[in-house]
């Protein structure tokens, strides 16, 4: 799933830029969720989130040694109960991605996963004390709607275990993102990317515990690319919210369907049906609409 980092709004100036970093971000995070779904094959969820957290703790730690920011992460004030819940929701996020991404392509995983936006903006009011204007509970509405119809209107339609867990981890995305912006507020972001890395890895080892599949040699060319792709990915969108405004750079994230589109042709020969479409079309188009009509505030959530 893509993630974002927690940086302050730039001018508009570097706008292009930052844009072709998020359509490169995209497209890396789309690669890494395909490998995802390649090792969802193997490997039980938890493990997976595990495998995870532990190819991309050396390349982070590498990272924050590089900015030499390691010892920010190890600060006695830090807010560990915040961070603890964001570790537990993101293990959580990425099991049930993984589990959700055995049984749907990814094209229909990303449809169901951009109501994280609409999730992001109702759960604002209560957590950060924010206003929503009326016009954004019906853009809400219709993503809702949009949801509905990528899941089929049909008898069958929400007893999809995929879909659901899909749904479920887009809830605990935004929950995430939000405990990360007040994080934020505080810490600077290597607290965030450390943290939520060793979530990852602790968490989901713990969570594998007596059902954990022992990994072949064969699968290392996987492992290599899940942690490559993860990392490039997020350095190119912090690189994005670096250098563009975030209400200009934001609405194209949305380019991870296409992406997703094309590796579901690539690698499994699978193509979206017209429902799946139909509702990605609807859903991005109240997030894109929520994005813009957020524009003055230009804030800028944290990594998971």
């Amino acid at each position: 799933m893509l993630v974002r980092p927690s940086l302050p709004a730039m001018p508009r100036s570097g706008n292009l830029r930052a844009i072709l970093a998020m359509i490169a971000a995209c497209a890396m995070f789309g690669c890494m969720d395909a490998l995802l779904k390649l090792l969802a094959g193997h490997y039980p969820p938890f493990q997976v989130t595990a495998l995870r957290g532990l190819t991309a703790m050396p390349l982070v730690l590498l990272y924050l040694l590089w900015r030499r920011e390691l010892a920010v992460v190890f600060r006695r004030h830090l807010r560990w109960r915040l961070h603890a819940l964001r570790a537990l929701l993101t293990v959580l996020l990425l099991a049930l991605f993984t589990y959700g991404l055995q049984t749907l392509g990814l094209a229909e995983a990303y449809t169901l996963s951009f109501i994280a936006p609409m999730v992001i903006t109702m759960l604002s009011v209560p957590l950060l004390k924010e206003r929503v204007p009326p016009r954004h509970w019906a853009a809400i509405a219709v993503g809702l709607a949009g949801v509905v119809v990528a899941l089929r209107p049909d008898q069958t339609a929400f007893l999809s275990l995929g879909a659901l867990a899909v749904l479920a981890a887009a809830v605990c995305y935004a929950v995430s993102n939000l405990i990360g912006r007040i994080i934020s507020r505080t810490e600077p972001s290597a607290t965030l990317l450390f943290w939520t890395t060793a979530g990852l890895l602790v968490g989901g080892s713990a969570l594998s515990l007596g059902r954990w599949v022992p990994v072949p040699a064969e699968h290392a060319p996987l492992l290599l690319g899940l942690a490559v792709s993860g990392f490039l990915g997020q350095l190119a969108i912090t690189e994005a919210f670096r250098h563009g405004q975030a209400s200009a750079v934001a609405p194209f994230e949305y380019t991870a369907l296409a992406w997703a589109v094309a590796l579901d042709w690539m690698v499994w020969r699978a193509v979206p049906d017209g429902y799946t479409l139909l509702g990605g079309t609807i859903i991005i188009a109240s997030g894109i609409y929520l994005i813009r009509r957020e524009a003055p505030r230009d804030t800028v959530h944290a990594p998971t």
